[in-house]
């Protein structure tokens, strides 16, 4: 770890974060915290992925249905107007939009083929925006004379990396540029995502190892073949096993590469002096445990 004590923390004249976790513990919420503070830089993952990596991908989804009204078609063929998408670290649809779901056309789902090679799309993606991170710590230093910077991960980081392999590329670059926090999440925390997830359902990233037989159990479970499936369903019975797919992946994580904090604790995060001195007291407990 780039901070090896509490005080090493506290004395940094540059504080560098890399914060993970399932979507909902506070990632995002933290990372926007200390944006607006004033001196920290924060580094989005997801918006990387979806600006840099996915951005033309997500435009010609757009288009291709733009062009099935014929209004639109004709304008679109005498370059009348301009399609693109508006994601924004607090709005990532456009993003969740293109991965899509598998099953039923007539129900908003895609050809599993299609859906997987999308999957494949986002994974290249992630990689790349993970490995960018050194890059966007100098940009923000160099550029923008920001002191402090955090970078907010997806909750798919998990699905890219090997936590248990010491070469693992991604997480020796960002364990080499940042301090790795999790945000671990109580089993009651767990429950109110799912419900959560349950009312809102949306499409997400996940390694073909763990999709792959999942998507066939659960045909099997059902009695569906794949162009009948209702896609909201699939999605949300996906979730409710990733929780506990991602969870020891998490967990390799932070006791291979950093520290652990607890859903509640970031809660009670109100400015970058408390987040400051939580990180502290993660240090603190790493440095003492077996």
């Amino acid at each position: 770890m780039i901070y090896d004590s509490p005080a090493a923390w506290a004395d940094a004249p540059e504080k560098r974060l890399a914060v993970f976790g399932m979507s909902g513990l506070g990632k995002t919420r933290l990372a926007s915290i200390l944006r607006a503070q004033g001196q920290w830089y924060h580094y989005s993952i997801d918006y990387r992925i979806g600006t840099a990596y996915m951005g033309e991908h997500i435009a010609d989804n757009l288009k291709r249905q733009a062009m099935q009204v014929p209004f639109l078609a004709e304008l679109l063929r005498s370059d009348s107007i301009y399609i693109g998408s508006n994601i924004s670290f607090g709005n990532l649809a456009p993003l969740s939009t293109f991965l899509g779901k598998p099953g039923d056309p007539a129900l908003g789902g895609l050809p599993f083929e299609e859906y997987m090679r999308r999957q494949a799309l986002h994974r290249r993606a992630e990689i790349n925006a993970l490995l960018d991170t050194p890059s966007f710590v100098a940009r923000a230093r160099d550029l923008y004379d920001y002191p402090h910077f955090i970078a907010d991960t997806g909750g798919s980081i998990c699905e890219v990396v090997d936590p248990e392999d010491p070469a693992d590329e991604v997480l020796a670059t960002l364990s080499g540029q940042c301090l790795m926090v999790w945000i671990e999440g109580p089993e009651s925390h767990t429950a109110e995502l799912i419900r959560r997830f349950d009312r809102d359902p949306k499409p997400m990233y996940y390694k073909p190892e763990f999709l792959l037989p999942l998507w066939q159990s659960w045909l099997d479970e059902q009695g569906l073949r794949a162009e009948t499936a209702d896609p909201n369903a699939f999605i949300r019975y996906a979730y409710a096993h990733a929780m506990a797919h991602r969870a020891p992946l998490y967990a390799a994580m932070a006791r291979n590469w950093g520290v652990t904090v607890t859903a509640a604790e970031v809660e009670g995060v109100r400015d970058a002096q408390d987040a400051t001195a939580l990180v502290a007291t993660a240090l603190g407990r790493a440095t003492t445990r077996p």
